[in-house]
């Protein structure tokens, strides 16, 4: 397993944002093991941290994008395939706008950028996330197909395939990814559209300062005023997507992926999936362990007792990024008495509670935060999916999005028998403990 890595020193890519033409600078920082990718709009009345995480992302068409509530950034696949080519774990990106610049509409100008940068080696492992199960997603005749590798390395094959009569030949090609062939074979290919898709963005208002000279237009005859770099630059640029889409899983992917015409919301969905399908399975591993922290270490490390610890064992600790926590609902809780009389459902405000708690206690793992208690900020996203009745056993589960010396960000899901409960976001003030 190789170390994490971040960037050498602070380095700059400027340009047009690809779809808004509206002109911005990228300033690449290094960053500390375990932050994973952070974009920063600075030009926000307040900075806005953005995760590059699956979590995070915006409904677009013909892109990627975050939002963290009313901030976003738009069209990052190209500069997250490059950190995900060149190894790099750990950055922050500030912007002052809204869109990373599409430069050439391929990862050459990033690429360029970081390597100047360089990376440095950081004392964290970079645990990378390995397919153990068959995954498919698909939409109409579009799919994605992820399966166990048969090494420690990421494989991908693309089938690019308009049809007998669609505008351009199939195109197939395979990648195994690593920063050579990164550099060697997808990094140059460039972002390409038909030309009837043009003129519909044009209309749309999108892309109006580009030109064919800009960006690859393809019309009936072929390339217009333009030249491939690849003859199948195409199926390699789906693949600079897919790569870069790939990233919002928080950390590197190990195994084969078999895509089919699939684009960014199926790429999404792929990694949405994928999460969920390990964590499933580490969590109901964890089930069928003995407990990292049972009632009594649970009550050094929280302020809560009877009636309100709510969380009666936790089950996995990963570090200071993911905990797993149980909280089993009995009729005998008191609030089954008014909550409701022969209709028992354990109220949404208390399963938020469970969340809470074990949050914190995943935010006490933290070095910095010792002898502290992480105290309620606010609650945001919050969802409620199913009732928690007496007999279900409620499944706990937080992850940081991210930690600082006096605050945290957490996010929390709740689970009964892999059915998701709630979930929601959760950011704590870290203040000392008083002594009990």
């Amino acid at each position: 397993m190789r170390q994490q890595q971040t960037i050498g020193k602070p380095v700059e890519v400027s340009g047009l944002g690809l779809f808004t033409g509206q002109p911005v600078t990228a300033r690449f920082k290094p960053s500390p093991a375990d932050t994973g990718v952070q974009f920063i709009r600075v030009d926000t009345p307040k900075p806005v941290r953005i995760p590059a995480i699956v979590a995070n992302v915006a409904k677009r068409a013909r892109r990627t994008s975050l939002q963290n509530g009313t901030a976003s950034v738009e069209t990052i696949e190209h500069c997250l395939a490059a950190l995900h080519g060149l190894a790099i774990d750990n950055v922050e990106i500030e912007l002052e706008g809204g869109e990373l610049p599409g430069c050439d509409g391929s990862s050459r100008a990033f690429v360029a950028a970081l390597r100047d940068a360089g990376t440095i080696s950081q004392n964290r492992p970079a645990e990378p996330l390995v397919i153990t199960d068959l995954v498919r997603v698909a939409e109409g005749d579009a799919e994605l197909i992820a399966a166990p590798g048969d090494d420690d390395g990421l494989n991908i094959i693309y089938d690019l395939d308009y049809g007998v009569d669609g505008p351009l030949p199939r195109q197939l090609f395979a990648l195994r990814l690593t920063e050579e062939t990164f550099c060697r074979e997808i990094a140059d290919a460039r972002t390409y559209v038909f030309e009837y898709e043009a003129q519909q963005l044009r209309e749309a208002g999108l892309g109006k300062h580009l030109t064919t000279k800009d960006v690859v237009v393809i019309g009936p005859k072929g390339v217009i005023d333009n030249e491939f770099r690849y003859p199948d630059e195409c199926v390699r640029h789906k693949v600079l997507d897919l790569v870069g889409d790939l990233m919002l899983a928080g950390r590197s992917l190990r195994g084969k992926i078999y895509a089919h015409k699939s684009g960014h919301a199926l790429n999404h969905e792929l990694v949405r999936k994928l999460i969920k399908t390990i964590e499933a399975r580490q969590t109901a591993q964890a089930l069928n362990r003995e407990a990292v922290l049972d009632v009594r270490r649970l009550q050094r490390l929280l302020p809560h007792r009877f009636p309100f610890l709510l969380v009666d064992r936790v089950v996995s600790i990963e570090s200071d990024q993911r905990a797993v926590g149980i909280k089993n609902v009995s009729i005998n809780e008191d609030y089954f008495q008014g909550h409701f009389p022969g209709h028992p459902i354990m109220p949404g405000v208390l399963i938020l509670e469970a969340m809470a708690q074990l949050a914190g206690i995943l935010l006490s793992q933290k070095l910095e935060h010792t002898g502290k208690v992480a105290m309620l900020l606010s609650m945001d996203h919050v969802k409620f999916r199913r009732p928690v009745v007496p007999g279900d056993q409620l499944v706990l589960e937080a992850h940081t999005l991210n930690v600082k010396t006096r605050t945290g960000h957490v996010q929390c899901y709740a689970r009964v028998a892999g059915e998701l409960a709630a979930q929601s976001e959760i950011k704590f003030m870290m203040v000392d403990a008083e002594p009990l």
